[in-house]
């Protein structure tokens, strides 16, 4: 089993932005120190919930500030993005890492990002099926042309060439299927539960999918009773969410989507990885029973603030990863 970080680079009210990020490396090379196979960092744009735009860039400073530990993204979001300029990006820092790093790609949503970076609403709506296309050919060909309703042009050489899998976030019955068709992993996020991402393995598989290493999030977080980790949670994350899901603005006339936060927030407490060393362990060994699924990947910074992160990032490696069964096995073999 991979155990991994998950980095929103969140911004707690007061918090600078440029801080934030720093101290997201910090959580890097703290995830890398405490045994964690990988940290994966998520990418948004005009908001708090998250501040880090790109996603590729940070994992560019990540992987060069480590030397051992993999660095993904979670996710570059492709409707707003070239797929062949993001192929080159991930081509080139999959040469310089020596292979330590992963692309994943998401739709994104119905967001202003669209108007700002000029794509455009039909590109979310309609658009990406072939932009995932185009990526893939390009991270798996020399040479690559398009002839289609979004990309067209001539065959150019891929400079530098890779051979990479990316690995896609799928939050609808319509990804799930596109990423079957193609074989690609699927990565399913922290807001839905055991159950529902045993459900998004099933209807993979249905859809023909290959057995993939898929990847999936969840919350993170270590204290000494299960009472006090639900506890800080339930206290800060708010402090986060409320603002920051605010941020979420769309490109056109729809309304915005709400969410109880404290509903929320209970659920997530109360489906993962978030209290005592103990419940922390037997929380990921039922997640991976009921799912199937070898690759988790802990969002540590809902206690709002850096320091407490990163204690959590240090107890999770020493307090629970070592008696995940499957991670047990693997030493002793």
């Amino acid at each position: 089993m991979r155990m991994g970080v998950f980095l929103i680079a969140a911004a707690f009210e007061g918090q600078e932005p440029a801080r934030v990020l720093g101290e997201a490396l910090q959580a890097v090379e703290a995830a890398e120190e405490a045994g964690f196979d990988d940290v994966w960092i998520a990418e948004h744009h005009f908001m708090s919930y998250g501040v880090c735009p790109s996603a590729v860039a940070f994992a560019a400073m990540a992987l060069g500030r480590t030397r051992r530990i993999g660095v993904g993204t979670a996710v570059s979001v492709l409707s707003t993005r070239h797929p062949v300029a993001l192929a080159e990006e991930a081509a080139m820092l999959h040469h310089l890492s020596g292979g330590r790093f992963t692309l994943g790609v998401g739709r994104g949503g119905p967001w202003v990002d669209l108007e700002v970076f000029g794509t455009g609403l039909p590109r979310f709506e309609r658009g990406f099926a072939e932009s995932l296309d185009v990526l893939c050919s390009a991270l798996s060909r020399d040479r690559i042309g398009a002839e289609g309703e979004f990309f067209s042009f001539r065959e150019v050489a891929m400079v530098p060439p890779a051979r990479m899998t990316p690995v896609v976030a799928c939050t609808s019955a319509e990804t799930t299927r596109l990423a079957a068709d193609r074989g690609l992993p699927m990565l399913l996020g922290m807001h839905v539960g055991d159950e529902e991402k045993a459900a998004a393995v099933a209807a993979y598989e249905a859809a023909g999918g290959p057995r993939a290493r898929h990847v999936a999030a969840a919350v993170g977080q270590v204290a000494d009773t299960t009472g006090e980790a639900v506890q800080t949670l339930t206290k800060a994350m708010p402090r986060w969410l409320e603002p920051g899901l605010a941020g979420y603005v769309p490109v056109d006339g729809r309304a915005r989507p709400s969410r109880d936060i404290g509903r929320y927030v209970d659920f997530l407490t109360g489906t993962h990885p978030v209290g005592d060393a103990d419940h922390c362990v037997a929380t990921i060994e039922r997640t991976r029973a009921a799912t199937g699924i070898e690759h988790l990947i802990l969002m540590v910074e809902g206690a709002g603030e850096s320091s407490r992160t990163l204690e959590n990032i240090r107890r999770l490696g020493a307090e629970v990863l070592p008696r995940l069964s499957s991670r047990r096995a693997r030493a002793s073999g």
